[in-house]
């Protein structure tokens, strides 16, 4: 075991909070800080996948999420308006990894909360500077007040605090598309399932969450814009317009332009995730396109390989080239492939669709099949 005798994590997301509930498991002490002054969340829904779960089920907290969520079974890309262009069984493409599982995102971090209720944590807390000497990291806090640790863990996100601090003042890349996300009080067509609808450089997903609910994004590439609230709502019904009665439906139960969220979406391309005694996971380290729908599971699947290496390790050097040596390439799998997927998108929707119809099911798993195993 390595000699970790006090860690803080910095940022309280996906990430974090499954890493402060890992390390706490593993016998480490933890301490937590998050910038927000309360805990909330940024979006709307999420889909876990099946290797999200493997994690949430090895920590204890996978009964809780099917029991928030709703377990979605089938994946189907469909023309924009409806037309199945393919379709995966996502429980035979799985198999015992575990279930895919659609959720609110408040839902879901409601349950990280509980798996690391006994991780001390401090809400509206920033760092203002890391400094490193002799194996230890003293960290200068917002306030004023400071700290030192063994070990300064940065999941902070894809604005990464940590990352600029020590690894890189670089921004996030523009991946070229812009993303609007919501909640409806409505399942369209009785949907229980996952749907793409793909139409002409855009696309529109559906995604049930339990409670009768349904998580929906539409995405649109070669777009980025400053999309105000104020007539947020009118302007999305008129950009999928074309699309066919699921969206329709969906769009029409929004009630006001605050139900809706919109990002431009960004890549984080970093070369090196951790210095000395500072790592960095989740989207602070790699962010990328939504496109496979990843990115959550990737955060947990860091924090699960950082607590067991740290376990496991002789040293926190070790355990760090042990953890960028396990991670490294299952990431630049996912980060290659969504850029495919994201490529795909901006195709002309005739070649596009009927590649679809002729391979797309065989395209998909090819895609998944690294992921199978466990991190």
């Amino acid at each position: 075991m390595a000699s970790v005798d006090r860690t803080l994590i910095v940022g309280g997301g996906i990430a974090g909070l499954t890493l402060a509930a890992a390390l706490h498991q593993k016998g480490f002490e933890v301490e937590l800080i998050e910038r927000s002054t309360c805990w909330n969340t940024v979006g709307a829904g999420i889909s876990v996948q099946a290797n999200g779960m493997r994690v949430l089920r090895a920590l204890g907290m996978d009964a809780d999420i099917k029991r928030a969520g709703t377990v979605l079974r089938r994946w189907g890309f469909c023309d924009e308006q409806g037309e199945m262009l393919f379709e995966v069984d996502l429980e035979a493409l799985w198999e015992d990894a575990g279930p895919c599982i659609g959720i609110e995102r408040a839902k879901l971090q409601r349950v990280l909360l509980g798996g690391a209720a006994a991780v001390p944590s401090r809400l509206g807390t920033t760092i203002a500077s890391l400094r490193q000497y002799d194996r230890r990291v003293w960290v200068e806090f917002g306030d004023g007040s400071t700290g030192q640790y063994d070990l300064v863990v940065g999941a902070d996100g894809i604005s990464s605090t940590v990352r600029r601090l020590t690894l890189s003042a670089d921004p996030p890349a523009n991946a070229g598309h812009m993303a609007w996300r919501s909640l409806a009080p409505i399942r369209p067509e009785g949907s229980t399932n996952l749907r793409f609808f793909l139409g002409d450089q855009c696309f529109f997903g559906l995604c049930p969450v339990g409670d009768g609910h349904t998580y929906g994004f539409g995405h649109v590439c070669n777009l980025h814009v400053h999309d105000e609230v104020r007539g947020r709502l009118e302007r999305l019904r008129k950009r999928f317009a074309e699309f066919g009665r699921p969206v329709q439906e969906y769009l029409a139960a929004i009630e006001c332009d605050e139900q809706i969220h919109c990002s431009t979406v960004e890549w984080v391309q970093q070369e090196e995730w951790y210095r000395g005694r500072v790592l960095l996971i989740g989207d602070a380290a790699h962010a990328s396109s939504p496109m496979m729908g990843q990115g959550g599971c990737m955060a947990m699947e860091d924090a699960y390989v950082l607590a067991e290496v740290l376990r496991s390790a002789a040293t926190v050097e070790s355990a760090l080239d042990a953890y960028v040596t396990r991670r490294g390439p299952r990431v630049k799998w996912v980060q290659q492939e969504s850029r495919a997927v994201s490529e795909s998108i901006r195709m002309s929707p005739e070649i596009r669709n009927a590649t679809l119809r002729a391979r797309g099911a065989e395209m998909f798993a090819r895609r998944f099949r690294p992921l199978m195993a466990m991190p």
